[in-house]
C-alpha cells in the first residue's frame, strides 16, 4: 500500500473514530480543529498535479518544501564552516559587522587559512616597518581628473559601489549615503538614477549612467541631453561614470523585478510602474570605440568638465585595445576607468551569467593596466576596481596589481545591516537592504546604519594603511606586484611580478616592440605609430 492510499485510509478512520466517539463524548469534536485542515489539505495534494512529491505523500511532502526554504539559513548557521560560507565567508562577514560596530576586530589563535593550499596569497613585509600608519597618512586621497577636466574630484581610495534605489530600498540608500557624508568618501548611485534618497545628506555621488539612461533618457530609451546636463550640475555629483558592463551579469544588462518597480522608482527612472524593467544589453548613444569617446567628451562638457570615465568588466581583449587606440585616434581620454570582476555582486543575473560569463577581476586588473601602460595611456587615466573588495590585504593586492582605487558594494551592503540572506531577487529581504517592501524597510534605521557604513569604511582604511606600513613602503603608490605572493603549488611561491611581468610604457606603440603575448590583437592591416 502506497502512502497516498494509507493516508486516505488514516483519514477515514481518523473521521469516524471521532464522530463515534462523539456519541458519548461530544467534547471530542473540537478535535477537528486540528484535524480537519490536514485532511483538507492532504486532499488537495493528492487532486493538485503541480508536485510529484505531494501527490504521491501527501501531507508528509509539504516537509520536503519546508526544510527546503529553510535550507539557506540552515546552512549558514549550523553547517557551513568559517571558511566556507559563498559569495562572503563568515570570517569576512564577520570582520565586516565587527568593524561596522566599532568593536575589537582581532582573531586569536592564528589564521583558519590553509596557507599551504594553491592559491593562497600574501603581503610581503619589511624588517624596516614603518612603527605607525600615520607616518604615511592617516587618509591618503586620490585625485581623479585629467587634463581636459575641469572639476577634479579628490577621492578616498574605497568607496561605495554601484548599487541603485530599486535594487537597494530608499532606508539602505539613505544610510548609505549619510555614512559617505560622515566618512567623506563616495556613493555610486549605480545605473537607477538619482533620488531624493541619495540627496538628502549630501554625500558625494559618482552617478553611473547605464544602457538604459535612467534619468536622463526620452520615453522611447534614447540618451536625452537636457535631463543629463540637469543631474549633472548638482553640486553633489562629483564624476560620471558610463557602464559598459557589471561583473556578475556582463552583455546582459540589468534587471529590476516588477514587484520592486513601485510608482516612485518608475517616475525616478522615467519608466512605466508595476513592470520588471530590463536595461539594454549595449548603449544606443555610440556603436563603435571612436563614438563612444565622443560620447565620453560630451558627457564631460555637458557637466561643466567634471570626471567622466566608464566601468567594465572585461570580455574579449581585443575590444579594450579597440579603445585605446580610439583614445589615441581621438586625442580623448577618460579620466577614470573601473574595472569589474566577474565575482561581482548584483541584486538579480541569470546563474549562466554570475557563474559563467565576465573575466575574474585580478585578471582583467591586470590587462587594463598592463594595456594603458602599453599605449602610453596610464598616466592620464585612474583605474579603479569592484569584486569582492572587503579587507585592507584586497585593496592592497588590487593597488599593487595596477588599480589606483577601489569600490566595494556588498562589504557596504553588510556594514548597514545586510546578512547575506540571498533574496535580494525576491523582494523579501529579511533585514530591509534589498527590497521595496515597507513593513521590512522600516527595520533599517538609518540613524543606526549610516554610522556604521563610515566605521567600516575607516577601520579598513586604516588596516590597509598598516599593511602598507608594514611593507615598509611610505605611500600606497609604492605597491608594486613583486610585494604580493601567490602560492600556485605545494611547493612553489611566486609573486605577480614574476606571474604577470611587467610591460615597457609605450611598446603598444610600435610594431617592433609589441610583446609576444600582445601580437595575436594587432592584425596586419592596422597602422602603428
Amino acid at each position: 500500500m502506497k502512502v497516498r492510499e494509507y493516508f486516505i485510509l488514516i483519514s477515514i478512520v481518523t473521521t469516524l473514530s471521532l464522530v463515534i466517539i462523539a456519541q458519548y463524548w461530544p467534547p471530542i469534536l473540537w478535535a477537528f480543529l486540528v484535524v480537519a485542515p490536514l485532511i483538507i489539505m492532504g486532499i488537495f495534494d493528492i487532486f493538485q498535479k503541480s508536485h510529484t512529491i505531494r501527490r504521491n505523500f501527501p501531507l508528509l511532502g509539504r516537509f520536503r518544501y519546508i526544510l527546503e526554504s529553510i535550507r539557506p539559513e540552515i546552512m549558514q548557521y549550523f553547517v557551513e564552516t568559517d571558511t566556507e560560507g559563498r559569495p562572503l565567508n563568515r570570517i569576512l562577514r564577520s570582520l565586516i559587522y565587527r568593524r561596522a560596530k566599532g568593536e575589537n576586530d582581532t582573531e586569536p589563535f592564528g589564521t583558519q587559512m590553509d596557507i599551504y593550499h594553491s592559491g593562497y596569497e600574501w603581503l610581503e613585509h619589511s624588517m624596516y616597518a614603518k612603527t605607525n600608519p600615520k607616518d604615511i597618512g592617516e587618509f591618503p586621497r586620490l585625485i581623479i581628473g585629467g587634463k581636459d577636466c575641469k572639476q577634479p574630484y579628490s577621492s578616498s581610495l574605497l568607496n561605495i559601489s554601484a548599487m541603485s534605489f530599486g535594487s537597494l530600498s530608499n532606508n539602505a540608500v539613505l544610510a548609505l549615503n549619510k555614512g559617505a557624508k560622515m566618512g567623506n568618501f563616495a556613493h555610486n548611485t549605480g545605473e537607477g538614477a538619482i533620488s531624493d534618497y541619495h540627496l538628502e545628506h549630501g554625500g558625494d555621488l559618482i552617478w553611473q549612467i547605464g544602457t538604459g539612461y535612467f534619468g536622463c533618457r526620452h520615453d522611447d530609451g534614447t540618451f536625452n541631453e537636457v535631463t543629463f546636463r540637469e543631474n549633472a550640475l548638482r553640486p553633489q555629483v562629483k564624476m560620471i561614470e558610463i557602464k559598459l558592463s557589471q561583473g556578475a551579469k556582463p552583455g546582459h544588462g540589468g534587471i529590476l523585478p516588477a514587484s520592486k518597480n513601485t510608482e516612485e522608482i518608475a517616475k525616478i527612472r522615467h519608466v512605466k510602474p508595476g513592470i520588471a524593467v530590463h536595461s539594454p544589453p549595449s548603449h544606443s548613444a555610440f556603436s563603435d570605440p571612436i563614438q563612444f569617446m565622443h560620447f565620453i567628451k560630451k558627457l564631460r562638457s555637458l557637466s561643466d568638465g567634471k570626471p567622466v570615465g566608464f566601468k567594465l568588466c572585461l570580455g574579449r581583449k581585443q575590444e579594450f585595445m579597440d579603445f585605446c587606440e580610439a583614445m589615441i585616434f581621438t586625442g580623448i581620454r577618460p579620466d577614470f576607468i573601473t574595472v569589474d570582476g566577474g565575482e561581482g555582486g548584483t541584486g538579480a543575473a541569470p546563474v549562466e551569467f554570475s557563474n559563467s560569463m565576465g573575466m575574474p577581476l585580478r585578471e582583467g586588473l591586470i590587462f587594463v593596466h598592463d594595456t594603458l601602460v602599453g599605449f602610453g595611456l596610464r598616466n592620464d587615466i585612474k583605474v579603479i576596481v569592484a569584486g569582492k573588495i572587503i579587507t585592507g590585504f584586497h585593496m592592497a593586492r588590487a593597488l599593487a596589481l595596477g588599480a589606483d582605487g577601489c569600490n566595494s558594494a556588498r562589504a557596504m551592503m553588510l556594514s548597514i545591516g545586510c546578512i547575506q540572506a540571498l533574496q535580494c531577487n525576491t523582494n523579501t529581504c529579511p533585514v530591509g537592504v534589498a527590497t521595496q517592501n515597507p513593513s521590512l524597510v522600516k527595520g533599517l534605521v538609518v540613524e543606526d546604519k549610516a554610522p556604521r557604513a563610515k566605521r567600516y569604511h575607516e577601520a579598513t582604511i586604516h588596516s590597509f594603511l598598516e599593511l602598507v606600513a608594514a611593507a615598509g613602503l611610505t605611500s600606497p603608490k609604492d605597491l608594486q606586484r613583486e610585494h604580493i605572493s601567490k602560492r600556485v603549488g605545494l611547493y612553489d611561491v611566486k609573486t605577480y611580478a614574476e606571474i604577470y611581468p611587467n610591460i615597457e610604457e609605450g611598446c603598444l606603440l610600435n610594431i617592433d616592440t609589441i610583446p609576444e603575448e600582445y601580437k595575436k590583437f594587432f592584425h596586419l592591416t592596422r597602422i602603428m605609430k
